[in-house]
Order: C-alpha cells, then sequence, then structure tokens
C-alpha cells in the first residue's frame, strides 16, 4: 500500500489537497488534528483496488501466493495435504486485516466527509441569509431617500405594534406617489378589509347558544364571563342562563364565578372531565345560553389539547382571550396552540391596560379569526363592548404613546425590514392579507 500523508490549516483544505493529487475516489484512512493542523491519512483507489484483487479477481496470482506457500508440494508434486506453516497462516492472517481496516477507515472518511459537506451547507445558508439582509438593508436605505412617505407609514405601523412582516408588506404594495396622509388611510382601509368583527351582538345574544371562553392564565376569561352573563341576564332573565366551570385547579377560581353567579341569581356547575361536562350540558339543554369558564393554561401547556378535545362537540363555541397587552410572538403562539379544529371567534381582553394594540389585530388578521367582543376594565358588565373593527383600527394609530425608547429612528429602519426579510424566509408568507 501506498499511504499518502496531507496536513492543512482545515480540514477542507486538507480534502482539497487528497482530491488534488489522488482523485475524487481518493481513500480516507484517517483524519486527525496534529499541532494544530489537520493530518490526513489517505490511499489512492488503484492502491485500494490491488488489495482487493487477490482475493477475487486474479486467480493466477492466488496460485503463485498459495505456491509460495507450499514450495515443496510444487517441487515433488506430492498430493498429500500438507500443514501450513504459522508464518504463512500470520501472513495471510495480516494480510485480510489490512483489507478490512481500509474498508473500515474508507467507511469513516466518507462520514467525515458528509460532516464536512453539511457544515459547508450550513455556512452557504448563512452566507446567503447575511447577503439578503444586507441588501434589503440598502435598498430600504435608498427606499427612504426615494420615497420618504412610505418610511413614514412604515414608521406608523411599527410604531402602532404590528409587526415588521406585515408592515413591510403593505408598505411596499402602497400606491406611488403618495402623501404620508393617504398612504396611511390606504393602509387602514387594507387592514379593515381583513379585519373581521360581528355584525351584531343583539344576534349573538338572540341566538344563544353554548360559548366556551378559553386561553392563557390571567387574560380575563372568569370575569368576561361574568360579564357576557350579566348581558344575557339583562335581556332574557336569569332562568335562561347556565353557568359552567372546568377551573377545579386554581384556588378561588370557582368560588370567583360562583360569588358572579350569585349576583347574577345563576345557578354555577362546575365539571372535572369530558364525561361530566357532557351530562351537565345534557341537564342544561332547556337554556337559551350557557357559559363555560375554563382553567386557564400556558399555551406551551400539553394539557391544552386535552381541554380543546373536552370543548370539541358540536354545540360548543369556543371563544379565545387575547390579552391586548402581551406582545405579538406570545399571541402567534396563543392562537396556534388554542385553535385546534378552530375557533368561533376571540375576545381581546385589558384593552385599558396596553399601550399598543397593533399586535392584536395582527394576530387576528393573520389567523383570520373573527373578533367578538373587547373588554376594556374590571366593572360588571359596563367593561365589555362588541368590537367595532373601524373605532380599533383607529384607535391602533392614534393611542398616546411615551415609549420613546422603543420608537423606530429612520436610521433603524432599514435594519427592522432587513431583519423581516430574514424571518419571512421561515415560509410564513402574508399572501391571506387581501388587498383588495
Amino acid at each position: 500500500m501506498n499511504v499518502k500523508k496531507f496536513t492543512a490549516t482545515t480540514s477542507r483544505e486538507a480534502l482539497r489537497k487528497v482530491r488534488d493529487a489522488l482523485g475524487p475516489d481518493a481513500v480516507i484512512l484517517s483524519n486527525r488534528s496534529v499541532d494544530g493542523q489537520t493530518e490526513i491519512l489517505a490511499l489512492a483507489p488503484d492502491d485500494m483496488a490491488a488489495l482487493a484483487e487477490p482475493m477475487t479477481e486474479k486467480p493466477a496470482l492466488s496460485e503463485s501466493t498459495l505456491a509460495a506457500f507450499s514450495p515443496r508440494r510444487q517441487e515433488n508434486f506430492d498430493d498429500t495435504p500438507r500443514r501450513v506453516e504459522a508464518p504463512e497462516k500470520d501472513q495471510a492472517a495480516r494480510l485480510a486485516q489490512a483489507l478490512h481496516s481500509a474498508r473500515d477507515l474508507s467507511m469513516v472518511g466518507q462520514q467525515n466527509s458528509a460532516a464536512e459537506i453539511a457544515g459547508m451547507m450550513h455556512e452557504i445558508r448563512s452566507m446567503r441569509g447575511m447577503l439578503e439582509s444586507q441588501l434589503a438593508e440598502l435598498s430600504w436605505n435608498s427606499q427612504q431617500q426615494r420615497e420618504p412617505a412610505k418610511s413614514a407609514v412604515l414608521r406608523e405601523l411599527l410604531s402602532a405594534g404590528f409587526s415588521a412582516s406585515l408592515a413591510r408588506y403593505l408598505t411596499e404594495k402602497l400606491p406611488a406617489n403618495g402623501t404620508p396622509e393617504s398612504g396611511l388611510q390606504w393602509v387602514r382601509g387594507i387592514l379593515a378589509r381583513n379585519f373581521s368583527t360581528i355584525d351584531d351582538e343583539n344576534a349573538i345574544l338572540d341566538q344563544g347558544g353554548v360559548y366556551a371562553l378559553v386561553g392563557p392564565t390571567g387574560v380575563g376569561k372568569t370575569t368576561t364571563t361574568a360579564k357576557l352573563a350579566a348581558r344575557c341576564v339583562m335581556r332574557h332573565g336569569a332562568g335562561k342562563l347556565a353557568l359552567i366551570t372546568t377551573d377545579g385547579y386554581r384556588i378561588g377560581g370557582y368560588e370567583q364565578l360562583r360569588i358572579y353567579g350569585k349576583i347574577l341569581g345563576v345557578m354555577v356547575h362546575a365539571v372535572k372531565d369530558e364525561t361530566d361536562l357532557k351530562i351537565a350540558l345534557s341537564e342544561l339543554k332547556s337554556k337559551h345560553m350557557v357559559l363555560i369558564d375554563t382553567v386557564g393554561m400556558s399555551q406551551r401547556d400539553q394539557m391544552v389539547a386535552s381541554q380543546i378535545a373536552m370543548l370539541q362537540g358540536e354545540s360548543v363555541k369556543r371563544l379565545l382571550c387575547l390579552s391586548a397587552t402581551s406582545t405579538g410572538e406570545t399571541l402567534s403562539e396563543v392562537v396556534r396552540a388554542y385553535q385546534g379544529d378552530g375557533l368561533a371567534g376571540c375576545i381581546m381582553t385589558k384593552l385599558d391596560e396596553a399601550a399598543t394594540i397593533g399586535s392584536v389585530l395582527d394576530a387576528v388578521i393573520r389567523q383570520k379569526l373573527k373578533m367578538f367582543y373587547v373588554a376594556n376594565g374590571q366593572r360588571v358588565p359596563e367593561d365589555l363592548h362588541a368590537a367595532n373593527k373601524d373605532y380599533l383600527i383607529d384607535r391602533a394609530f392614534k393611542l398616546k404613546r411615551e415609549t420613546a425608547p422603543f420608537q423606530y429612528q429612520d436610521a433603524e429602519l432599514p435594519l427592522v425590514m432587513a431583519n423581516a426579510v430574514r424571518g419571512n424566509q421561515s415560509g410564513n408568507g402574508l399572501r391571506e392579507v387581501s388587498l383588495g
């Protein structure tokens, strides 16, 4: 065997030397680091073939090898079997071991090469992302100078709490040669076209049905349930309403709803599982409206799926409570976790505590949810209002924003948009947003 050694500062450079010297079919025998450099031992493909040939493809060579192992048999033509001497056995064993080691080292070399290729592909993808980000940054720098109105609209969208990807998408679609005022008016129209709300609250109260309020802990589900219950009692009377709670975990969870029920003159039923819920709903089927207050769970809790399955009955409509104080990333996680096979709609809570509400509108528009109500305080039932799309979009841009450190400056907009470009590489496009 003619084993050759190659050294270089990196594995990639050493492999390149091997390919240049021995060709692409060279067999890698070893790959290790020596004194800060990479050392590779490699074997030419012809030498590897020479190792394999005596075993299979050249009978003449095999006969000569046997002749060397049994010289007396060749001289005397004696057919009597003779014992092969120990040195001859050792030589054959060494040859077989060398071939086996070469094959093993070849497999190790292939694995190392695959790891190198995977690393190279990762670096290429990273470089591609960086280049696209830099090109997007340069493009937005240039656009700021050419079309300052678009930059003004972009800044307003980001300040209102809308995501960078949605803000970028809408800004790119803005009509050309407009003013900041006309551009913002156009954006409001697009948002209103894609924002779905209930047409008439009276239709819900008059129609009735079974509604379950779901969502993470601390978003105001119990208080919102009490507000809806009060509205129903005011419209149809206490005898037409029933309250159910599945909150057997939180200390005082059942007691809080029971107090509201006592004030309204409505019985509160506690259930533990799906079987209890089916029995309760069967007994309460004569009620005009049944409201279910569920236990709050983190959107990352594995029990969320079980809760959705429990409420999956055809007669139960789920309403997801979304806190206006949550970030856009959190809201997106919440919607994905609680959506299951579909939601009847959502309720925005804690409007009075939010500095911006664009993140909620953004999540609702992306997920095609219908917003039923907006809660803006603790008073029951006063602080609950039917969702009005025009009012909410107008409020999103008019909320007084005094958090200067969180507002974007002109010099920062290109970097924000460049990051938005990289974020959109995951495939989550905005084709669901209709431009009319």
